[in-house]
């Protein structure tokens, strides 16, 4: 056949796209499990990461099974509807670890029966719960994890993610912890999500600052970022919008 004929560049064209597929697929199949691995650690150092525990990709699995002693899976109306303990689902068919809250999120929007994940630890004695949360920032998603006391109001740790927010700006709201500074996520600490009354009241990001305001009380609210403004309205609406979903299972449980 001449390899300069219309049919022989067919023909060769066409076997390369075969084999660059089967290739990329071969790949893909490869890499698909050490990209699984990657995630599942990633989602376990950030858990831990609001309770203080900082994990690697060699150590996340054993400090969460250490630390994280229960995980339950709740509906809006507050009742548990999953409960993975001991490495066990002792009940109902879900693992809170397992939950994809874009989803779950989009279902409560639809007037669906959301399913929402709720973490138990042990930390050095004290009961902690942590709740994930995930919302939409100024460029693409925003997410992370708020840890609570015992009383399941005052905010015992928190840590935030983001997908592509501004640098300098609005990714402020992911700065790591720093000995001797105070970074976004330090601001959380000691607030609460319920009034005086036992009335849920999410935590603000104030733009100018707590102290600059009187419509939000100092122990639910947090200084936004300076130039984030969109991202930390992207945060405020995040922590709402996750938190409400929780208020009747903490109401039912105190």
């Amino acid at each position: 056949m001449n390899k300069n004929s219309n049919t022989y560049i067919f023909i060769y064209a066409s076997l390369m796209v075969v084999v660059v597929a089967v290739v990329l697929t071969m790949a893909n199949l490869t890499l698909k499990p050490l990209q699984q691995k990657n995630v599942k650690n990633e989602k376990m150092t950030e858990i831990l990461s609001s309770i203080g525990i900082e994990a690697n990709a060699e150590n996340a699995q054993e400090l969460f099974d250490k630390y994280i002693t229960e995980e339950i899976v709740i509906n809006s109306k507050g009742d548990v509807v999953g409960v993975y303990k001991n490495g066990q689902q002792e009940s109902g068919t879900e693992r809170a670890f397992d939950i994809n809250l874009k989803v779950e999120l989009r279902k409560q929007n639809k007037t669906q029966d959301g399913h929402f994940p709720l973490f138990i630890a042990d930390n050095e004695g004290m009961r902690v719960y942590i709740v994930p949360v995930f919302g939409k920032g100024l460029w693409a998603p925003v997410w992370g994890n708020l840890a609570f006391k015992e009383d399941f109001n005052t905010v015992f740790g928190a840590n935030f993610g983001h997908e592509s927010e501004t640098p300098g700006l609005g990714a402020e709201i992911s700065e790591p912890k720093k000995e001797g500074k105070i970074v976004f996520s330090d601001q959380y600490d000691g607030k609460q999500i319920f009034d005086a009354d036992g009335n849920f009241q999410s935590i603000i990001c104030v733009k100018g600052g707590v102290a600059n305001q009187s419509k939000v009380a100092p122990e639910h609210g947090v200084d936004a970022i300076s130039g984030g403004t969109l991202t930390s309205n992207g945060v405020t609406d995040m922590i709402n919008d996750c938190l409400i979903n929780y208020v009747e299972y903490i109401k039912k449980n105190k």
